[in-house]
């Protein structure tokens, strides 16, 4: 990971000169987004299932909510039909 925040340098310094963040504390910041946007399409689906389910949420409205919100990732996936996000979470 180092590499990969090194080639992030001038990101990590503008949160330092734009926010009360200490160097650190922007470097992970830097890193915990490139993570989130790193996930694959079925790791984020999968991901948001469990979320949502542990907050309570039934399978009808979940696959509902995920379908709403993958066309909004960074990079869009196709678009997937309620089926086939099933299948990425039961197999």
């Amino acid at each position: 990971m180092p590499d990969r925040l090194a080639s992030h340098d001038d990101l990590v310094d503008h949160l330092v000169r734009s926010t009360a963040l200490q160097r650190g504390e922007a470097a992970r910041v830097v890193l915990d987004v490139l993570a989130y946007f790193d996930e694959t399409t079925e790791e984020f689906v999968r991901r948001r299932h469990r979320e949502l389910q542990s907050g309570g949420a039934v399978n009808a409205d979940i696959f509902e909510r995920i379908a709403a919100e993958l066309p909004h990732r960074a990079v869009a996936p196709p678009e997937l039909s309620l089926r086939q996000l099933r299948r990425i979470v039961y197999g």
